[in-house]
């Protein structure tokens, strides 16, 4: 802070020409849409994070897990694309872990581009393509919102197409031969009725983890999207929005490197250290900064999503009709080594799957400032998931898993695998309105509801073939011990009511104070992945449907705004009870194959305090702050799966109740500026700039397990930008990301098999970079 300051002030005193560009005016209002009408941020009785286009430009903010940089509340976890988690004050998906990708677990936190939610979180992983503005709402966003999403939302807002010609394009080129590309252009193409925009996007990137065995680098960035768009406005009142878009994601990914070894109550002739020495195996390094691994198997993932949007607007005067129409699909393959090893132990495990959506929502919301304000509507959602699970282990895999060759052949699982199909299915509509009375001038009390009616039905069936024939029953349950067929079919149905109450006060034109009330619900979950085995090693189809998650938060804040709107200073509170979470978690009864299943945790507790500011102490100058707190608690968990130092080779579960919320760091700082200066008195026409953001995590588990080998220690991730901009409407600009090359675990796995093993993700290394962009 004081360097900052330092910097400002000298710059303050150095002797300028006028800038004719710099305006002594109070900031305007930054406007959202997340009561389904535009309004000032400020004047919205809810937490909500804002990052217009500017910012994301100059942070380089390139896809949602950059976000996590600008906003301390939002957390991102992903060991590649399709197992991809959010979460907000710590809840919404599981975090990362062994199978976490159960395409019956809805996303808790609901991510949404151009009024349109995505029902894969895998979807969120690709990067922007020309952005309006992202909006971070946090806490249940059931009512208004297209599915019932119990955590919050991400809401996306792309540029539309414009009358009044415009074209954009940049260029940047960095380390580990990063190559991103960006264009957009956009105007009329029948006078003042259709407008056209069309945007494309190219990033390249080397992998930044080495592999000394395959003689490569890993984690690599192959990602393109295109989105084209019309704009039909035929009157003042009506207009359409029509949009197609692709992306897709196709690199050298992903793996993980070796963490550390925790140490169980096995036998420790089946733990990591003992079974290493005997397979006369050392990872390339003990050092996970080192970025080194020895994966023996090819990795990549192939992923693709796309879709045609179509939103109508009608503004009958006193009231705007609105509907979203559209069909989305995703398209995953991927390609990986599970074992993390150099050793053949897994040779395949791919889960190809195919996504499709489909979604209409029609609503009606008032216009203008009236004493009763209203939005209502309908909503229908369906989408059908199928996938292929595969899996085939090598000529190390029964050592490593079942014993040693004086107990079980060599060659017992080499070959050995499993090939299935599954299917999963969801129907859900929904009717939802809220309405703002305005009591007085200054007092607002709103209130919604929101009936939602969803049918699921899944199928799951594997069967498993292949390696050497045995008849030795013995033998054969070995085999099965790894890898079991599974038949099963499960429906649900269900309907709820959720909604929210808010209070909102008014006591001076620069304050706003609220209390709100929200009752969030998420339907039950379908588990797609398997089911856990029951004491006659039967799947346990008790556990194929897990119970709904009910969300019940309540909230207090303060909005206020100081100094002609050049102090904005927000304060949030709350409290939030979850009554059967649902999560991902680790059956860790199963000690050969470790099994991710769906299942409810009872009772989950997180209160915190939020702070955001913004202050402009200069008119080039922009100062960015905030602190999110969290205590999350498992305030009833009595069959929890076991730390890896407790369990031993019996069946057992572990009481949780009362350990902190797995993925959750209790306190989270951002911080950031910029600063514009122009350069008339160097005899330059233009203006540099200087932009920087860091945020600092404190620590958090890992695992669903809590084991004290999972966990992540706190972290700091520094990016800064420095730019000139010429009165021509081109500029140069110098980013770094990850300014002072700290290395951090993103996210943890156990090694299947219970080793001990422990993988990381380690964080990406620093990256310099020259950008040259122009705008017409």
């Amino acid at each position: 802070m004081p360097l900052i300051w330092a910097m400002t002030l000298a710059a303050d005193a150095a002797p300028t020409a006028p800038d004719p560009v710099a305006v002594a005016e109070a900031p305007a209002d930054v406007t959202v849409t997340a009561r389904r009408r535009p309004e000032p941020v400020q004047r919205v009785p809810a937490a909500i994070s804002v990052v217009d286009a500017p910012l994301i430009e100059r942070s380089y903010t390139v896809n949602t897990q950059g976000l996590t940089v600008l906003v301390p509340s939002l957390n991102y976890s992903s060991a590649n694309p399709r197992n991809t988690a959010f979460t907000i004050r710590g809840l919404g998906s599981s975090v990362v872990a062994v199978s976490q990708a159960n395409d019956g677990l809805e996303p808790g936190v609901g991510y949404y581009v151009d009024q349109v939610y995505h029902a894969r979180p895998a979807t969120a992983a690709f990067d922007f393509v020309d952005l309006e503005q992202v909006e971070v709402l946090r806490g249940p966003q059931g009512t208004l919102f297209g599915k019932n999403t119990t955590a919050g939302a991400i809401n996306i807002t792309t540029k539309a197409p414009s009358f009044t010609p415009e074209g954009t394009a940049e260029f940047s080129y960095g380390s580990y031969n990063l190559v991103q590309a960006r264009a957009a252009v956009s105007g009329p193409i029948l006078g003042d009725t259709i407008a056209a925009r069309l945007s494309a996007l190219l990033t390249r990137r080397d992998g930044v983890i080495h592999n000394v065995r395959r003689r490569e680098d890993e984690n690599s960035v192959n990602n393109a999207a295109l989105r084209g768009q019309l704009l039909i406005a035929p009157s003042n009142d009506v207009q359409f929005r029509l949009s197609v878009d692709y992306s897709s994601f196709d690199s050298a990914c992903c793996t993980q490197v070796y963490l550390r070894v925790g140490q169980s109550l096995r036998a420790v002739a089946r733990q990591y250290p003992a079974l290493a020495a005997g397979a006369n195996y050392a990872p390339p390094s003990l050092n996970y900064a080192d970025r080194l691994t020895d994966i023996d198997a090819p990795v990549g993932v192939n992923t693709n999503e796309g879709g045609i949007g179509l939103i109508g607007d009608w503004n009958l005067g006193p009231a705007t009709l609105t509907s979203v129409s559209a069909w989305r699909f995703w398209r995953w393959d991927a390609a990986n080594d599970r074992d993390y090893t150099g050793l053949p132990i897994q040779l395949t495990q791919r889960i190809p799957s195919r996504q499709d959506q489909y979604s209409h929502e029609v609503r009606l919301a008032s216009n203008g400032d009236r004493r009763l304000s209203y939005v209502v509507g309908l909503y229908y959602f369906y989408q059908k998931i199928s996938g292929q699970p595969i899996s085939i282990y090598g000529p190390a895999g029964a050592y490593w898993l079942l014993g040693p060759p004086s107990q079980f052949p060599a060659n017992l699982l080499d070959g050995y695998g499993q090939d299935g199909r599954t299917r999963f299915r969801t129907d859900s509509v929904a009717v939802f309105g809220e309405a703002n009375w305005h009591v007085a001038p200054a007092l607002t009390l709103t209130g919604g509801l929101r009936y939602t009616y969803e049918e699921k039905s899944a199928d799951y069936t594997t069967t498993v073939g292949g390696g050497p024939p045995v008849t030795d029953s013995r033998l054969i349950n070995a085999q099965l011990s790894v890898l079991r067929p599974q038949s099963y079919s499960a429906a649900n149905r269900e309907g709820n009511l959720s909604g929210r109450a808010n209070i909102a006060y008014q006591p001076a034109p620069n304050m706003l104070a609220y209390a709100s009330y929200a009752r969030g619900f998420k339907s039950g979950g379908i588990n797609v992945s398997g089911l856990p085995l029951d004491a006659q090693n039967r799947p346990a189809l008790g556990t194929a449907v897990i119970r709904p998650e009910l969300n019940t938060t309540y909230e207090v804040g303060l909005k206020t705004s100081w100094f002609a709107k050049r102090l904005e200073l927000n304060l949030t509170g709350y409290y939030t009870e979850v009554t059967d979470f649902q999560a991902t978690i680790v059956d860790s009864s199963q000690t050969v194959a470790l099994r991710g299943y769906l299942s409810n945790i009872p009772r989950v507790t997180v209160s915190g305090f939020e702070a955001d500011a913004v202050a402009r102490p200069a008119q080039d100058v922009v100062l960015r702050g905030g602190l999110a707190y969290a205590n999350g608690t498992y305030a009833r968990y009595p069959a929890g799966p076991c730390p890896l130092e407790l369990q031993t080779a019996g069946t057992q579960a572990c009481d949780l109740t009362g350990r902190p919320l797995v993925g959750l760091p209790r306190w989270s700082v951002s911080f950031g500026f910029d600063i514009d200066r122009s350069l008339a008195a160097l005899g330059v026409r233009g203006k540099a700039y200087l932009h920087a953001d860091s945020n600092w995590r404190s620590g958090y588990y890992g695992d669903p397990s809590l084991s004290r080998f999972t966990y992540i220690n706190a972290y700091n991730l520094t990016n800064a930008t420095l730019g000139y901009r010429a009165p021509g409407g081109w500029e140069v600009a110098l980013f770094v990301r990850n300014l002072f090359d700290e290395a951090y675990v993103q996210n943890v796995t156990v090694q299947a098999g219970n080793s001990g093993l422990i993988l990381g993700l380690p964080s990406d290394p620093r990256i310099i970079g020259l950008t040259f962009r122009i705008a017409r």
